[in-house]
């Protein structure tokens, strides 16, 4: 016979970083949470991300604002959570190989600006990055840029009082009330009766939706990282080329690559940054380690002595118009969807939990969530 269990004002599926970070904002409501989670913490997107937190990447919009509010969101909860996370306020670079990529970056660095990003338009990168081809026409130095270790993050936010997680837990059905309200789901491990649901399930939500009885959009968009052996400080900050911003927002399904090159705490050098839809197809191919290795070589000619020690890909929640999904879905009334970041789920989880989390009891966000709503998505 299977269990049931009772007493949940929020369910969580999913148990991402965004996924904990509803959970932490939640908990500190004084809801009583659990999290459900089919593999383990930071088993997906977030677990095969690079823990960027940018807002260099995005333009003057919906987005940005959510960065902003999360980035000083990422800054308070670095306080509390402690240096186990590897939080580095290190400041990002974006590179301009050329003067037409380097005018259409500055362009971008000043709307940015006039929304609140702090911006700084530098004439040589070698200034701010000495081990950088000096070649570059020039670039932008962004200041609120910052990185962590992500699966460590969601597992800290995850241990908040109050959270209760379940790992191995595969949902397979949504329970409703008579007037069709969402009021718990079904699962390999017994019945979860609960006020709210929330489909944090990253590139698998779309899938889960549908199980939810409201699909959304939302996919999986494989991404390839190289990791090298630990080397000496080399690259200083998150640095990028102006070409990366093209491909974030690229709508087509070919592959598509632009070098991102970040230093860790511990010495490894991280190189990305691909995407492609392909579904589910976790193989690496030779051609894109290639292809990723030397567009990283080409920024920073030192890194062709540095050996790569390994390649691993992950699976972005892609949206088709690049925005997350924020907010309550009407078609089954009860369900609330987090999801849709892409690449960007590991820097805007705070904003995207806080502002759910006060969207569902009634109260204020920061920043309004219309935006990313589910509903755009219908007729």
């Amino acid at each position: 016979m299977s269990s049931r269990r009772y007493g949940i004002d929020v369910l969580i599926i999913g148990a991402g970083v965004i996924g904990a970070a509803v959970a932490h904002y939640a908990a500190r409501a004084g809801l009583r949470v659990c999290v459900l989670e089919s593999g383990g913490v930071a088993g997906g997107s977030t677990g095969a991300g690079e823990g960027n937190l940018l807002v260099s990447d995005k333009t003057p919009g919906p987005e940005l604002d959510l960065a902003l509010w999360s980035a000083r969101l990422w800054r308070d909860l670095a306080d509390s959570l402690g240096p186990r996370i590897e939080y580095e306020a290190k400041g990002g670079l974006v590179a301009a190989r050329d003067d037409a990529a380097l005018a259409r970056l500055t362009r971008l660095a000043e709307s940015q600006s006039l929304a609140g990003v702090h911006v700084h338009v530098v004439d040589d990168c070698v200034d701010v990055e000495p081990n950088i081809h000096p070649g570059l026409a020039g670039g932008v130095y962004y200041a609120q840029d910052a990185q962590l270790m992500p699966a460590v993050a969601a597992a800290a936010l995850l241990a908040t009082p109050g959270v209760d997680l379940h790992t191995g837990v595969t949902v397979t059905e949504a329970i409703t009330s008579h007037s069709g309200r969402i009021i718990g789901v079904v699962t390999n491990h017994g019945h979860y009766s609960c006020g709210t649901v929330v489909n944090a399930a990253g590139a698998r939500a779309g899938d889960l939706s549908a199980v939810l009885g409201a699909p959304i959009p939302v996919g999986p968009r494989r991404g390839v990282v190289l990791v090298t052996a630990a080397a000496p400080p080399l690259v200083r900050h998150k640095v990028y080329t102006a070409d990366y911003v093209d491909d974030v927002a690229a709508d087509d399904g070919a592959f598509h690559t632009s070098p991102v090159v970040e230093g860790t705490p511990s010495g490894p050098i991280l190189i990305g940054a691909s995407r492609e839809r392909v579904g589910f197809d976790n193989a690496v191919s030779a051609s894109a380690m290639r292809r990723l290795a030397a567009g990283a070589v080409a920024l920073f000619p030192v890194l062709a002595d540095v050996p790569v020690i390994r390649a691993y890909c992950g699976f972005r929640p892609y949206s088709p118009d690049h925005l997350p999904v924020i907010g309550q879905d009407y078609r089954v009334p009860g369900l609330w969807h987090a999801t849709g970041h892409e690449g960007a789920g590991v820097g805007l989880a705070p904003a995207t939990g806080a502002g759910l989390v006060a969207a569902i009891t009634g109260g204020d966000a920061d920043v309004d969530l219309t935006p990313f709503s589910p509903q755009r998505f219908e007729g």
